[in-house]
């Protein structure tokens, strides 16, 4: 692909079906392994669906200004009368297209309500990711913790920093957050439970699912000891007792709940709808369940439900990690096939699993 034009070129052939079948064998890889790809392709097939709607429109415009013309209308409203020769005529002439006429006006009416209800559920879903009010002291406190002189640490800070939470998929500093968290961000930091700061940097993102994989990038981190937790690959009843490590505020919180419903907001299969209080920071923590199962990652809540959280799906976490580039790994990543937590009261749970959740800080130069 050299440049865009050619991509939106490829793109259109592909979505009119003027592409062979090996190309589009080839076509439909590149977007499984490019989100951005898979972005530009949703939004051209959404640009062509309207524009094709627009001439269809504009068709229909200009038949219906035709028939108009043709209507004598003072002589039809003078002779306006059931049955009347003139309307029926008119009826028999043009009734295709004014079943198309009304039909279009229901698919507007349809489109209308749709937009409206599509605000709708937006302004009912917030992302959990946190504004950082304080960012004097969110600076200070981050310069103070970075403890390796190799890496820079900005020096301005812009008002439109954020924050959330992300945690471990491998003991060699791969992490785990909401792509929402760290989208657009021109430097990211982690800080662990001891308070030690280290730049990460972004090695994959899957803006379907809202994930995104980072990579620790400071020369002073060390591994970390095995994983103590397995994640899930099935589904999880609803019930079952979930979950989640966050930082909502400076120091890690514990929330508590239950899975409510195995379809997320507005019925996304992809998330669990879950009973647990989250707020702002929570975004990218770990759900995990009483035997120490990684079952999701927490995303958002919805507004005027009290304790409607949900989380996306252990499942997708996995297909993101199978999809991390080979290029960028030093060795593949698995998940545990044996939970360490399994057992243990939930203090204990919590203790062992601490040393994997990160505060993760996002700031824009």
């Amino acid at each position: 692909m050299r440049n865009d034009l050619e991509l939106d070129a490829i793109i259109e052939d592909y979505l009119l079906g003027k592409l062979s079948a090996q190309e589009i064998e080839a076509f439909e890889k590149l977007r499984l392994n490019d989100a951005a790809i898979d972005h530009k392709v949703v939004s051209h097939k959404f640009f062509m669906q309207f524009i094709e709607s627009y001439a269809a429109q504009s068709n229909l415009k200009e038949k219906l200004n035709h028939i108009h013309n043709e209507i004598d209308v003072e002589t039809l409203a003078s002779s306006l009368r059931p049955h009347s020769s003139k309307i029926v005529q008119i009826w028999r002439k043009n009734k295709s297209l004014i079943a198309v006429a009304a039909s279009f006006i229901v698919l507007s009416l349809v489109s209308i309500y749709s937009i409206q209800h599509t605000s709708q559920q937006v302004d009912r879903y917030l992302q959990l990711g946190k504004k950082v009010d304080n960012i004097e002291k969110s600076q200070s406190n981050l310069i103070r913790n970075i403890k390796s002189n190799n890496v820079k640490v900005p020096t301005k800070v812009s008002p439109t920093n954020f924050g959330g939470t992300g945690f471990a998929i491998s003991a060699n500093g791969y992490i785990l957050t909401n792509l929402h968290v760290i989208n657009k961000a021109d430097s990211i930091y982690i800080q662990n439970s001891k308070g030690d700061s280290f730049k990460v940097k972004t090695v994959y993102t899957d803006s379907q699912n809202d994930i995104a994989i980072l990579k620790i990038s400071d020369p002073n981190f060390t591994s970390l000891a095995s994983l103590p937790y397995t994640i899930k690959s099935s589904t999880t009843d609803i019930g079952e007792n979930v979950y989640t490590l966050g930082y909502p505020k400076d120091d890690a919180v514990l929330g508590d709940g239950y899975i409510s419903s195995k379809n997320g907001f507005s019925g996304d299969t992809t998330q669990y709808q879950i009973s647990i209080p989250v707020n702002p920071g929570n975004s990218g923590g770990p759900l995990l369940d009483n035997n120490g199962n990684l079952v999701g990652i927490i995303s958002g809540k919805e507004t005027k439900v009290e304790g409607a959280a949900f989380a996306i799906k252990s499942k997708y976490i996995l297909d993101a990690m199978r999809a991390i580039p080979q290029d960028s790994l030093g060795k593949k990543i698995t998940a545990n096939k044996k939970s360490m937590l399994a057992g243990l009261k939930r203090t204990q749970q919590i203790q062992k699993l601490q040393n994997y959740v990160f505060m993760i800080k996002v700031y824009h130069d």
